[in-house]
């Protein structure tokens, strides 16, 4: 039987040395300003030896950021030169290390999803915000989920459904009226994305140690598509998610402005 970890603290105070940053940006013009801006007054080292890396673009761009760099110890710093910049810090140029070194520092898990298609391939990947199953055809999808081997609904009829870590609570999650939760919350997130039958279930909230196992019903008339973040595979008949051990990122927000009052604020608002 799975238990849940101790509830998560704060993370302790960190002291980093900032003396090496590696700058990363989107392909935008304001990114790529923004890069040669901040790369002429502070440098810009390779990431293997640099102390912290330095995001410049919206969400996306620090989700790809995060896949690269997982379990490296590097903290990433974000500022916003995209559109919504959830993940992101507000851009300036001046005071750079001085924010770098006042700022919170938040360790996050990956979700690992396994994937297998109708021929019998099996996939991995990771999920820092959100494992999604949808539909491929007009047809609504047919699931059952089971959660640590035993089966909670034995059929899901909709047009998919979302297991999300609380760092992806507010995103697609949140579009499908799944739950906010705050980043240090032992949970997931299961959430149905336009549930058919039952129509009135609202999903659940699950111990972040449980293993959820998502099977398709009738794959060849109903065909579904997993996807990890931005990786996709088609044609799933089986997938098992569950909170990676052994993965972890490094965010970094400014100390006035953190992920939890973020969250907390997206909670209210909504």
């Amino acid at each position: 039987m799975n238990q849940s970890a101790p509830p998560l603290q704060p993370d302790p105070i960190r002291t980093i040395p900032l003396n090496k940053l590696a700058f990363v940006a989107s392909d935008t013009p304001e990114a790529c300003a923004a890069l040669e801006n901040l790369v002429k007054r502070y440098g810009n080292y390779a990431v293997e030896e640099a102390d912290a890396i330095i995001a410049l673009g919206g969400d996306g761009l620090m989700l790809q950021t995060l896949h690269a760099h997982m379990s490296k110890g590097k903290p990433i710093y974000g500022m916003n030169r995209g559109s919504v910049g959830f993940l992101m810090n507000e851009y300036q140029e001046n005071d750079l290390k001085e924010r770098l070194a006042k700022a919170d520092i938040t360790t996050i898990r990956p979700l690992e999803m396994t994937a297998t298609r109708e021929d019998g391939d099996t996939h991995r990947a990771v999920a820092i915000n959100e494992v999604s199953l949808l539909r491929e055809t007009s047809q609504a999808a047919r699931l059952r989920i089971s959660v640590d081997g035993r089966v909670r609904l034995e059929e899901l009829v909709c047009d998919g459904c979302i297991v999300a870590t609380p760092a992806g609570s507010t995103a697609y999650n949140l579009s499908a009226h799944g739950p906010i939760l705050p980043v240090t919350a032992n949970l997931l997130a299961l959430t149905p994305i336009s549930a058919f039958r039952p129509r009135r279930w609202r999903g659940a909230l699950l111990p972040n140690l449980a293993r959820v196992d998502i099977e398709i019903l009738d794959p060849a008339k109903r065909p579904v598509s997993a996807s990890a973040d931005h990786r996709e595979f088609r044609d799933v008949v089986h997938v098992a998610i569950k909170e990676s051990t052994e993965l972890e990122g490094l965010i970094m927000f400014d100390a006035d402005h953190g992920w939890d009052e973020r969250i907390q604020t997206e909670m209210f608002r909504y």
